[in-house]
């Protein structure tokens, strides 16, 4: 059966749905596992469902598919042929589809469920609910999503509880053990913290077996980047000469596993220093990820304090840019990297708060965090690829020099448009030169100036032409990535239409006005 493609949402239990006393829906065929759980309800009179189900669903029928043949050949003790056969295929179908569970509503087609159909959802293990004429099916819908809504404040209450809890254990007496603590007891499971050698520095909660216990050290191996030699990351003596060594192989912020029944997860720890947070848990639990990264980021913090050294050289690299050094100056201070991503990112629901903020910086392997109202800012080393993060919406700049650290920013901050436009989790800026490599760079600069000069002095038509152009000139989405009305998006292109005397609609003026604008972000 293929995983559901699971909402943003908790499942909910079928036994929690079966105790909804006004639906008195009533469980007649299928096993009566108390672990199944459905992700949303959906009705379909199709003969054959498969192609509209996503996975994970209550699918709810009246049975006006059913041919009056295959009612009449049924019964619980009927051969699997003939026209008995219908009932077979519709639930191969469902189950193959990854349906949860099969709702069939009585009256006013059929007055009992089919006997056929009984025994085809006993014969596939389906569950199968007998709807009684009382409920209708937007009302078992209703129920579904109020029962959504309820786990979802249950876990957002317990995300909320740990962390405070946490914060509390982050801020006494011998803070990295009591940290450890309190994140197993809130998981229920196991708390490991790994030193920058691969040796478990303290530890909390119930130990797992020899084979867990190895497989979340090979884990937290995953996560933990590569030290550096004594000079730069190629390891070359003081001295030495030849060509300077490329970024080492890209290393996960996190990664999770399994080992038989218990979960694994690993989280690396502040900016690459080397230091894993591990967790064994007998089950993953909405939230779980949540509390964990909570604890990573103070743990973290702790691990940063204890190797001063990493902290008091971001501190210098603050003060020397306050004071006019250029990047390229204090780059070497930020750990040695020659090359950097820009993240932007943004919080699907609510504005970015600090600890949440944290959270990000340690999810994606760098403290280089910067919070503002409506955006986080994250400096990550080009040796780290970010992955899309659960409730966040980000744009990747491409990989640049200290030097181009401000272009690489603001072409971030066009992925991120580009990202909430086109609801995608995470978009990364191109980097590929185009048809600029085959010009003299001075050449496609002025030749780019000139066709821009129009509109080079009002920013805000600019930016909203590069939008309109990235977007297709998608009118809604280009709004959506501003933050204006599609009235206002419509004002502005017009405007920009009669300044540059052309016509907006030709697709070679499109091109063309596309590559003078990237050689702007040049």
């Amino acid at each position: 059966m293929p995983d559901p493609a699971v909402p943003p949402t908790p499942p909910v239990p079928l036994a929690a749905l079966l105790a909804r006393e006004d639906l008195a829906l009533r469980r007649v065929a299928g096993p009566a596992d108390p672990g199944i759980v459905i992700h949303w309800a959906h009705t379909s009179e199709m003969a054959d469902p498969y192609p509209y189900l996503l996975g994970g669903e209550l699918l709810l029928t009246a049975g006006v598919h059913i041919p009056e043949a295959a009612v009449s050949a049924g019964g619980p003790g009927r051969a699997r042929s003939g026209p008995g056969e219908y009932f077979d295929g519709y639930v191969s179908r469902i189950v193959a589809a990854g349906g949860a569970a099969l709702g069939f509503g009585l009256a006013p087609v059929h007055d009992t469920v089919p006997g056929a159909l009984v025994a085809a959802c006993e014969a596939y293990g389906l569950p199968l609910l007998e709807v009684p004429p009382q409920t209708t099916f937007s009302g078992v819908a209703r129920a579904v999503w109020q029962l959504m809504a309820q786990a979802r404040l249950a876990e957002l209450r317990r995300v909320t509880a740990a962390q405070q809890s946490l914060a509390a254990a982050a801020s006494g007496p011998d803070p990295v053990p009591s940290v450890l603590r309190r994140l197993a007891q809130r998981l229920g499971g196991r708390a490991v913290l790994y030193g920058p050698e691969g040796a478990e520095i303290a530890s909390a909660g119930r130990e797992p077996g020899p084979g867990t216990r190895n497989a979340l050290a090979t884990l937290a191996g995953v996560v933990r980047p590569a030290p550096p030699g004594p000079r730069g990351e190629g390891g070359a003596e003081a001295g030495a000469t030849g060509p300077e060594p490329g970024p080492g192989p890209a290393h996960p912020a996190s990664a999770t596993d399994t080992a038989g029944d218990a979960h694994l997860a690993a989280y690396a720890l502040g900016a690459g220093e080397g230091f894993v947070l591990g967790v064994v848990v007998p089950g993953r639990e909405p939230g779980d990820h949540t509390i964990a990264s909570v604890a990573a980021v103070l743990l973290s913090l702790l691990t940063g304090e204890q190797r001063g050294e990493a902290g008091a050289d971001r501190s210098s690299a603050l003060v020397r840019l306050l004071l006019g050094a250029a990047p390229e100056e204090v780059a070497p201070l930020l750990g040695g990297r020659q090359r950097w991503l820009v993240v932007h990112a943004r919080p699907d629901t609510r504005a970015p708060d600090a600890m949440a903020a944290a959270a990000l910086g340690a999810a994606l392997g760098s403290a280089l965090v910067d919070l503002a109202p409506d955006v986080v800012r994250v400096l990550v080393p080009a040796g780290r690829e970010p992955a899309p993060q659960p409730g966040w919406t980000l744009g990747v700049s491409d990989a640049v020099t200290p030097g181009e650290w401000a272009a690489a920013d603001a072409r971030a901050a066009r992925a991120l448009a580009r990202a909430r436009a086109t609801r995608t989790d995470l978009v990364r800026h191109g980097s590929r030169a185009g048809l600029a490599a085959l010009l003299p760079r001075d050449e496609a600069a002025a030749h780019a100036r000139a066709v821009l000069a129009p509109v080079a002095a009002l920013p805000a038509l600019t930016e909203t032409l590069r939008t309109w152009l990235s977007l297709h000139g998608g009118w809604d989405r280009t709004a959506v990535a501003l933050g204006v009305h599609r009235n206002t998006v419509r004002q502005r292109i017009a405007r920009c239409a009669a300044l540059l005397g052309t016509d907006l609609d030709d697709a070679d003026v499109r091109m063309e006005l596309w590559f003078a604008l990237r050689q702007e972000d040049q």
